[in-house]
Parts: C-alpha cells; sequence; structure tokens
C-alpha cells in the first residue's frame, strides 16, 4: 500500500535545556513543524543536526538518530524530511519536554 508520508523516527529534542526552546516553548504546540539545519563543521559530531523553529535553536537531533539524517541533508533531500512536534511538556524536566517525529515525504 503506498504511503505518501511515513514517520521514520521519534525522540525527545536532545539539549533541550541549553539552547533557547524555553523561550518559544509556549508557541510549540501538537504539529508544529520544525527546521532541521545540519552542522557538518560541528566540532563534536560531524552529523550534528540542529532543530530550530523560526530560527530559534531548540537543540539536536540526538547522537544515535542523526546519521541518516544528516546524509539526506547533504545530499540535498531536505524537501523530503520533516520534523513535528508530537508532545510537549512545560511541567518535565527541560530534557523532556518536547518530543518531535520525523517523517519522510513523497516529493510528488
Amino acid at each position: 500500500m503506498y504511503e505518501p508520508t511515513k514517520q521514520i523516527d521519534q525522540f525527545l529534542i536532545a539539549g533541550f535545556q541549553y539552547h533557547d526552546g524555553a523561550d518559544v516553548l509556549n508557541k510549540l504546540e501538537v504539529g508544529t513543524k520544525l527546521d532541521l539545519v545540519p552542522e557538518f563543521d560541528n566540532p563534536y559530531d560531524p552529523n550534528a543536526v540542529a532543530i530550530k523553529y523560526k530560527g530559534v535553536h531548540l537543540g539536536y537531533v540526538p547522537r544515535d538518530k542523526n546519521s541518516l539524517i544528516a546524509q539526506l541533508l547533504f545530499f540535498g533531500h531536505k524537501d523530503v524530511v520533516r520534523c513535528k512536534v508530537v508532545q510537549r511538556d512545560e511541567k518535565a524536566d527541560p530534557r523532556e519536554q518536547v518530543r518531535v517525529k520525523l517523517y519522510l515525504k513523497d516529493k510528488r
């Protein structure tokens, strides 16, 4: 059966507590689209992929999950990878406040 969009992963945003997510947490509703920005010159992880909301750095795709996404972005496939908020819990520990899902989207 054909699926125009397929979920490929789900995770908490890594490093959320160290970046500017608290400044926009109340705007991150379920379904909010987020930007994936590769950081190929990141000195700690060449596969680092930042997660941003309207230019605000929220954190990263976890290191153990970023290799495929980094490669897709490196080879110009940004238009087929989507990131959306699926859970927000303002009362949780900052490391566990925002969960996202990654999707592959058909280019059609």
